[in-house]
């Protein structure tokens, strides 16, 4: 595929790359759809899978953002990743005079989304918050890429390139300090883990990735999951392009919904909201039902449904919700979040991460009985969660097991 080659070459190979790309000629709708678009899907779904899914612990205290807020932190952290690419080509095309350069807005475009790339792939970090650190270093030779393509691509002097690449960058992080704050209003913002150690290496015979964490947390990452995702991506983005040449903005928008999908594994619609609220119980033991939600939408051809109820007696209180993205095991299969285990105890508290059969569970509880969760990730990829408070991980393992999964398992979707 020549988006993986490209990947390839411009992240081994960049002294030799840049004088291709060059002489390669195009526009910026083809290369944001052919390029941009896909690779910075990347950080985008895999720091939604952090947030929500894996969670992150700050000062002993763990946090998983709601579903329904990560997809919408997503998306806008997509978007704006797009809108940060073309302000830094605009930055870049500018300072070319003063650098000796030749101004050239095609060319800087180039430069600024291909020399991304090491970024836009080590947003895969992202899996783990506490391995988000590594994103940053990917960050950091992202820019010696555009140091090594900024006189290639802009005719300037070999011996200003570096100058030049310091005062695109600074111009950037400025940039990139007011976008962040627009990001804010519709987001929130959290802190990341310290790291630890690392250890990578490709199961025997499989070709996957393994991230080993100090923590215990093992992430497995399928590449021929992810290339297959980039080849649905690219296709989707030829069909983009030749809408907008046509002018056909329905088209157009059908097919970005469509480059969302494929990262997503949304090629069908969730389960109805209506459908989830069944399977949520009148009461729970001496627990009975005190309210419930049923929700449903979509974006960007990111769909979700949400059901969930709230139970009660005495001093306990549970919440219990199911949710379902529209195909969340598409996102499994190009994270290995699906293939994710972890293990690890401190004195007050417990978390593990376990297969169990075809199903992923997610335990997380406090020792003494105050708190916990329990959450299982179905193998079509709906979430079923129990979050407690004076009730111990035992009844909250009961509760699950008390809604029939294989029946939610069972649920069909209707194609789009």
């Amino acid at each position: 595929m020549a988006l993986i080659e490209r990947v390839k070459s411009i992240l081994v190979k960049p002294k030799e790359t840049w004088p291709v790309i060059a002489a390669e000629g195009g526009d910026a709708a083809s290369l944001y759809t052919g390029y941009v678009m896909i690779l910075a899907a990347i950080p985008a779904v895999a720091g939604f899978i952090g947030l929500t899914l894996v969670g992150v612990n700050v000062l002993g205290a763990s946090y998983r953002m709601p579903i329904l807020g990560g997809v919408v932190q997503m998306i806008v952290s997509y978007l704006l990743t797009l809108a940060m690419v073309f302000v830094l080509a605009l930055i870049v095309n500018a300072l070319a005079p003063t650098f000796g350069g030749t101004k050239n807005q095609l060319q800087a475009l180039k430069l600024v989304a291909y020399g991304c790339t090491a970024a836009f792939v080590g947003g895969i970090f992202s899996l783990i918050p506490m391995l988000g650190i590594l994103g940053l270093i990917a960050g950091l030779y992202s820019i010696y890429l555009i140091y090594t393509g900024i006189a290639v691509m802009m005719r300037c002097p070999a011996d200003k390139a570096g100058a030049y690449t310091a005062v695109v960058i600074v111009c950037g992080i400025i940039a990139g300090v007011v976008i962040a704050a627009v990001a804010s209003l519709f987001t929130p913002t959290m802190g990341v883990g310290g790291l630890g150690g690392l250890a990578t290496g490709g199961a025997a015979g499989t070709g996957n990735v393994t991230i080993k964490a100090p923590d215990g947390t093992n992430v497995t990452i399928n590449p021929g999951a992810m290339a297959e995702m980039a080849k649905r991506m690219e296709e989707a983005g030829k069909r983009m392009e030749s809408a907008q040449k046509s002018g056909d903005s329905a088209a157009a928008g059908k097919a970005m919904g469509e480059i969302m999908g494929a990262v997503t594994g949304g090629n069908a619609t969730p389960i109805a909201a209506a459908d989830l609220k069944t399977m949520l119980p009148e009461s729970i033991g001496d627990m009975k039902r005190t309210g419930y939600e049923a929700s449903g939408g979509q974006a960007m051809g990111i769909a979700g449904s949400s059901a969930k109820a709230t139970y009660a007696a005495g001093e306990q209180r549970l919440e219990l919700s199911i949710t379902d993205t529209g195909g969340l095991a598409g996102l499994a299969a190009m994270a290995g979040w699906a293939n994710m285990t972890m293990d690890k105890e401190t004195d007050g508290k417990v978390e593990k991460v376990y297969k169990d059969g075809a199903r992923t569970v997610h335990e997380e509880y406090q020792k003494d009985g105050s708190r916990g969760e329990v959450t299982v990730i179905l193998a079509n990829g709906v979430i079923v969660e129990a979050d407690g408070s004076k009730i111990d991980v035992a009844t909250l393992k009961k509760v699950i097991a008390g809604i029939d999964l294989g029946r939610i398992e069972a649920m069909k979707r209707a194609a789009k």
